[in-house]
């Protein structure tokens, strides 16, 4: 069923890559790559401190269809940070894997009958810090990852886009031995996969907001069913990107997660249990849009 289920997401997504080249004018592309670096080197240095260096890579990328009626929306996200600070080992400060493709049927102004698909996980593993060389991971790829398929409504402008659907499916994998046998993000203790069925939303938009300052958020929210009807898992985010030149920018993103089914450790107790989780990442760099 793992199988199916992501197979179904990647063919549609990369499949619009060939495109007939007697379609090509009704396909509309963009997408933007950043890459920040920063380094401090010291030897001998009288006032103290450590050497260390970070990076932040961020790209999206959008591919969208419009004929007539019917209208087709791809959405490639991925993000990646990483710091070493002198001789300790690299760790990451970010990592985001997403994918999203919907097709919508318009049914008068602005309204969409409309199909969603979305997968979302990360590139490398996560571990607690300060860790040992024995500790496992916490997080890697596929463990978790996030598959929602969703049928609605989809409110579409020229800037925006609100998505509602009573009907969508989101699909937990947790591809790794130990964190299936301690239950983590939700899935049965040594199980792989949860499945459920709830009511999901979702809102996107982008806009310049000012010359050279662009303001982009998405919303994700769901709700299961059959299980704490009522509690909303949240993802939500956020990139203002403030354009120098024709290579150089910065860019401030933000992203807040809840998931009642993912279980924080407190530092102080010990204790697990829901949190909402924080991301801030500011950066300053090379740029390029294509």
């Amino acid at each position: 069923m793992k199988k199916i289920l992501i197979l179904l997401l990647l063919v549609p997504m990369f499949s619009f890559a060939q495109v007939p080249a007697d379609t090509v004018k009704y396909w509309k592309r963009s997408g933007d790559f950043s890459a920040n670096f920063s380094q401090v080197s010291l030897t001998n240095w009288a006032a103290g401190g450590q050497s260390s260096m970070s990076g932040e890579f961020l790209m999206n990328y959008l591919a969208d269809y419009k004929k007539d009626s019917l209208s087709w929306d791809n959405y490639i996200g991925l993000q990646f940070g990483f710091l070493k600070e002198d001789k300790n080992d690299f760790t990451k400060s970010s990592d985001r894997i997403e994918l999203n493709s919907k097709v919508g049927y318009a049914t008068g102004k602005n309204w969409n009958y409309a199909g969603l698909v979305n997968f979302k996980s990360q590139f490398a593993k996560g571990y607690n810090y300060p860790r040992t060389p024995n500790d496992s991971p916490i997080s890697e790829f596929l463990a978790p990852a996030y598959i929602n398929l969703a049928l609605g409504m989809d409110y579409k402008r020229e800037f925006m886009t609100l998505f509602l659907s009573p009907v969508s499916g989101k699909f937990t994998i947790v591809n790794n031995d130990s964190l299936s046998l301690a239950g983590e993000f939700g899935v049965d203790p040594g199980k792989k996969f949860r499945s459920e069925l709830g009511a999901s939303v979702r809102f996107a938009a982008k806009k310049e907001i000012f010359k050279n300052v662009t303001f982009q958020t998405k919303l994700d929210l769901f709700s299961n069913y059959f299980d704490n009807f009522g509690n909303i898992d949240v993802d939500w985010t956020m990139i203002l990107n403030l354009k120098v030149n024709e290579w150089l920018s910065a860019n401030l993103l933000t992203q807040v997660i809840y998931d009642d089914d993912i279980k924080i450790e407190d530092s102080e107790t010990g204790k697990k249990s829901p949190m909402v989780q924080f991301m801030e990442t500011f950066g300053v760099g090379l740029s390029f849009k294509f």
